[in-house]
Formats: C-alpha cells, structure tokens, sequence
C-alpha cells in the first residue's frame, strides 16, 4: 500500500493559512488590544468566558482548521495498492551421477573429475530459483540421494558428502541402464511442464540388471528430456589408489587404467529425446556445459501487476465543509445579536 498526493504544490497554501491565524491570535490582537489593565482583587473579579466568548474566539482557528482540510483535499490524496501474481512454470531436474572408482582419475580441474563434478553441481543449483532438483548416484547400482526438492541447500550438503563406490561400501562399475531407470522413476509423478535429466558419467554399461535402451525406453515414454554429458576422455590413463602403511598413514599410488565413454549412447539417448550431448574433458568444460544447460532450460515467470487507487480527497473535503459550515452557523447564528 502507497501514500501519494497528486498535486503536492497544493499543500504550499496551508502554511500560509496556519500562518496568518498565528499572527491573528499573536500579533495583531495584542497591537489592537488598547485596553488599560486594571489589577482586580476576588471580590470584582469577573468570569467573562462564557461559551460564545470562548467560540467567538476560536473562530478564526476552526476557519483555519476548515481551509487546511480544504487544501488537502485539492492536493488530492490517495491511497494505491499494488499487488503482484507471479505465475512460475518451474522445471523438475534430475541429476544422475557417476560415483564409480574411475571418477577419481586426475584429469580435471580442481583434483578430479569427483570434485569438478560436485563443485559444478552446486554451482548450478545456486543459479536455479523455482525448479524442483533431485540427485541420482550410481556405480553398480543406482540410489537416489535427494528426491525432487526446493531445499537448495540439502541439495548441496548432501552433494558435498558424496563419495566414490569405493568409499560408499557399495558395487563398483557402471549401470546406465539401471541409473537411467532410476531417474526416470523419480519423474514419473512430475506434473511440470518441462521434465529433464542431466545425466553425468565417464563410463559405459558394464553393470546392473536393466539394459541401457531399456531405461531410455522408460525415459521416452514418461515424457523426458535427457542432457547426457561425457566426463574425462576415452583413452589409457592412470588411476589413483589409496592404502596405509604399517603406521596407519594414507598412501596414494597410482596404477594404469583405460578409460571409455560410450559416447555413442549419450548421444542416442539426447537425440532421442529431444536434449543434448556435451563433452567434458576439463573443469572449465563442465562448468561451460551446465552454463548451457541453464540457458537452454530457462523457468518461464509471468508476472502480473494489478494496481487499485482509492481517492481520499472526499473524507478531507466533507471535514473542511463540515467545519467551516459550524463556523458560519456559529458566526451568523449563535452569536449573531437580534433585535
């Protein structure tokens, strides 16, 4: 609700009212007062304030009070309310991450391509407003971590405690199939517009009970749009191994590896969807892809002003009226002398 007066120029005129009844009651009065004191002892003290004394005198001030009513009425003062609608056409996301041992391997920016993962993830949930976000974890099997969910800020501890298989105590290796499956699960109740995936991993099938097409099949029918991005770059590699000496400390070593992304079913499962494929070799490239991703999937916000103005200059006006009107009555009426 806003206060707000048309014509503030207006209002310029009550000082000058206030102002002439100050210098009636305190200056000119006292310069035509030409009476001689006379001090009076109780006895001849007279009580001179009846009440047409005591109107006759505040006249001049009910006349003032009257014309400042009167001014801010023609200053015109209202009163606005302004309420907005925001009608929001959120999007329900799910993302589905590789946690197999593989995405330790040391080829991206800041450690590995675990941490340039989680870091993004949570880059891109800070960016997101009015959209539903869930995470799917999968190596050998799939969990989902957090369901669809406003919580931002559950997204990204729980985001920050995920491990590799390895340290989770859970099966190793890499079920597309089974993770597909599983996000697509978590959607199938979604009654959003605009349903998707994000689907981030560094292997190919080599794991789980569901197949591959058999997942995409269940994402196609449920309506759903599959960005699938390609972690790290196929090819032989090395990859990190943790052991303890006799004394209790932490050893990291090396061993050699091969790496392979089945880049030819991320792409299928993008194209057949209606999403994308991207590339992610290094951390500045996985931060560029979900930059992308945020651009493409934009929440649509329609938002609606409606605006009510109610005029308040009546109630000043039919105050001033009412005022200056118990003047004139006062004036020519009460007070007035017959004959």
């Amino acid at each position: 609700m806003i206060e707000l007066i048309v014509y503030p120029w207006v209002l310029l005129l009550a000082p000058l009212v206030l102002g002439s009844t100050w210098y009636y009651f305190f200056i000119s009065k006292k310069k035509h007062n030409s009476a001689l004191p006379v001090p009076q002892s109780h006895p001849f003290r007279t009580n001179n304030y009846s009440v047409k004394v005591i109107l006759a005198q505040l006249a001049p001030l009910l006349k003032a009070i009257g014309l400042v009513f009167l001014i801010v009425a023609l200053a015109r003062p209202q009163k606005v309310d302004v309420k907005t609608s925001k009608n929001v056409d959120g999007i329900d996301i799910i993302i589905a991450l590789d946690v197999s041992d593989s995405m330790l391997i040391e080829d991206m920016k800041p450690t590995n391509r675990m941490e340039s993962a989680k870091e993004t993830l949570n880059s891109f949930v800070d960016g997101r407003q009015f959209d539903r976000i869930g995470v799917v974890i999968f190596a050998g099997e799939a969990f989902t971590l957090v369901p669809l969910t406003l919580d931002y800020p559950l997204i990204k501890q729980r985001v920050s405690e995920i491990t590799t298989a390895r340290d989770a105590k859970i099966k190793d290796g890499t079920a597309l199939g089974v993770a597909l499956a599983n996000a697509s699960g978590r959607l199938k109740e979604s009654v959003a517009k605009t349903k998707i995936i994000i689907f981030l991993t560094d292997g190919e099938n080599n794991s789980g009970t569901i197949d591959p097409e058999t997942g995409l099949s269940i994402a196609k029918g449920f309506g759903l749009k599959i960005y699938s991005i390609a972690i790290g770059k196929s090819g032989p590699t090395r990859i990190p191994i943790y052991s303890r000496d006799i004394f209790g400390n932490k050893i990291k070593s090396y061993q050699p590896f091969i790496s392979t992304v089945n880049e030819s079913l991320l792409q299928k499962m993008a194209s057949e969807t209606g999403g994308k494929f991207f590339q992610a070799g290094e951390g500045h490239s996985l931060k560029e892809v979900f930059k992308e991703i945020d651009q493409l999937e934009k929440t649509k916000l329609d938002i609606k002003t409606y605006t009510k103005t109610t005029e308040l200059f009546p109630y000043f006006l039919k105050i001033g009226f009412w005022v200056l009107f118990l003047v004139l009555f006062i004036e020519f009426v009460w007070l007035r002398r017959w004959p």
